[in-house]
């Protein structure tokens, strides 16, 4: 069994991935953690889970919890991720982050954390989502300019960022097979007398309502008519059973940054 650590294991994510570890074979819940000061703190992780005792306290930080460990999963929020990857690294243990909303500057600094442990980062986990990236980029080759981008992205009103990793991730796809430039032609959210639509802008919109899990559509709008492409997540399992299936393909891995393309063989 592959021993693994929960980062976050309190929150809405955490949760459900103790939760599906616990239901897996292929794994032993090892260690969990929090932010110093959390109310849960000190609890048995599996309880907190609702899948009753595990023996496994939740740790205040990643240190003590890393200790016999082989990869530690993160979903938590961009600046613990980023103390998680170094504490992963000084204890050379690899790494799955989920994490969305990492700024460019600590994006830069992950191949430094990564010359000694493997880590996998995805702006989505979702198996789904993945295997739609290639599908949109072949479109966008083959439609090029005659069809109008919008993106539109939907969660939960208790997402912090916006647009969604996911969102930012189909139109860099996108662009790229369009041979754009994404920080020039992105445009996010209209408001007011924008004018009419440039010919090569790829537009990206965030909703926040209620609980909804996620739900990724791109449109490429011809004259005409228009294709639809979507990904429903019915449940934050979608994320979690794609981040196992990242643990298991990383541990043993060469140190290095890889990628869900890595981990599902579409590179």
């Amino acid at each position: 069994m592959i021993r693994t650590v929960v980062a976050g294991a309190a929150g809405r994510m955490g949760k459900r991935l103790v939760a599906l570890l616990h239901e897996n074979p292929d794994f032993q819940v090892v260690g969990a953690f929090e932010r110093p000061g959390h109310p849960q703190l000190g609890q048995d992780a599996g309880a907190v889970a609702g899948v009753g005792s595990l023996g496994v306290a939740i740790l205040d930080g990643p240190d003590k919890a890393l200790k016999d460990a082989q990869v530690v999963l993160d979903f938590t929020a961009p600046a613990a991720a980023m103390q998680n990857l170094a504490a992963a690294s000084r204890a050379g243990v690899a790494m799955v982050i989920g994490t969305t909303g990492i700024g460019e500057a600590d994006l830069a600094r992950f191949p430094e954390f990564c010359r000694t442990i493997p880590c996998v980062r995805s702006p989505s986990m979702s198996v789904a989502v993945n295997a739609v990236f290639g599908t949109l980029a072949q479109l966008a080759r083959t439609l090029g300019d005659a069809y109008d981008v919008e993106i539109i992205e939907a969660h939960h009103h208790f997402k912090k960022d916006a647009p969604s990793g996911t969102a930012e991730r189909m139109a860099e796809v996108i662009a790229e097979a369009l041979g754009r430039d994404l920080k020039a032609v992105g445009v996010y959210g209209r408001h007011g007398m924008v004018g009419e639509r440039g010919l090569k802008e790829i537009g990206v919109h965030a909703i926040r309502a209620g609980d909804i899990v996620g739900e990724h559509t791109v449109l490429f709008g011809g004259i005409g008519e228009r294709i639809e492409v979507t990904v429903r997540s019915q449940s934050r399992d979608s994320y979690v059973q794609g981040a196992l299936r990242a643990a298991g393909w990383v541990v043993g891995k060469p140190a290095g940054l890889y990628d869900m393309r890595d981990v599902l063989g579409l590179k």
